[in-house]
């Protein structure tokens, strides 16, 4: 598993080709969450990165022509006090997709390991036996017929601070930057360790980690919706299925017919009554 020192920040992607590209895989996903939900097969996407990374813009070009009610999309921030009753996980169980969904995490149970630990939220007991918690976690799932793909978006510190420092200067997005975000990034080295240590610990063929290069905003966007399109290609035909191109087909191709959710009530026919003729 690479690191991120190993991630070549350098990438970009030109306007045109950009918008040429992203149009076509946004039809890719479309036909996939089709597929997808015509033979129930669960999708999960988690996103983790620096803040400012380019998360939400990613998870907006990700699911911008997709049919949203097959979607999910969950931003995740610290727990509220009454899920800190339980166990750090039931949160995201309780948000989980149905078979034939897409769920997106725009931040994840990957807190536990990340700001939990930098911050001491977790005790180092709790976060270090979270790698072990959280591989079952995803091991369960994708033995249940999901799939899972998870995305760490990264930049540099640079790059972090001329998005803060747009952000600040621009009335409509200004609400995007916090004190928070100010002082995490003084933990920026930090945070680059935990995650390196997360992704050695938790990078697995059931639920790999990609690391996107980050620093130009077109080039992240269109990664992520190839490395989407390709792991779930990768995942059906292990299933024994092939992707096909379901508009293509006029909709009719699925590996299995299904039968509906909903029982059909046919009323019975209402015979109509014949008076009998009295005999005279």
């Amino acid at each position: 598993m690479k690191k991120l020192q190993d991630v070549d920040l350098s990438q970009k992607l030109e306007k045109e080709i950009y918008k040429k590209q992203l149009k076509a895989l946004q039809y890719e996903m479309l036909n996939a969450q089709q597929f997808l939900f015509n033979n129930k097969i669960g999708l999960i996407i988690a996103f983790e990165g620096m803040d400012a990374a380019g998360k939400g813009g990613a998870i907006k070009r990700l699911t911008e022509r997709i049919d949203p009610r097959g979607l999910l999309v969950w931003p995740i921030s610290a727990p509220q006090p009454h899920e800190m009753r339980y166990h750090y996980m039931q949160r995201f169980w309780r948000k989980l997709p149905q078979h034939g969904q897409i769920a997106i995490f725009d931040r994840s149970w990957y807190g536990r390991v990340l700001v939990e630990r930098i911050e001491g939220f977790a005790e180092e007991a709790e976060w270090k036996r979270a790698y072990e918690e959280i591989n079952s976690f995803e091991k369960q799932l994708t033995d249940e017929d999901y799939i899972m793909i998870k995305f760490w978006i990264h930049i540099d510190s640079d790059e972090q601070l001329k998005r803060f420092n747009e952000r600040a200067a621009d009335p409509y997005k200004s609400w995007k930057l916090t004190a928070e975000d100010w002082r995490n990034r003084d933990k920026f080295n930090l945070y680059c360790e935990a995650a390196d240590e997360m992704f050695e610990k938790t990078d697995s063929e059931n639920a790999p980690w990609h690391l996107i290069p980050g620093n130009d905003k077109n080039y992240a966007r269109v990664q992520v919706l190839k490395e989407v399109v390709t792991h779930i290609e990768k995942e059906v035909t292990k299933r024994g299925l092939k992707l096909t191109n379901i508009f293509e087909s006029g909709n009719k191709t699925t590996a299995h017919k299904e039968k509906s959710e909903f029982i059909d009530i046919i009323p019975k026919p209402v015979k109509s009554k014949k008076k009998k003729l009295k005999k005279r």
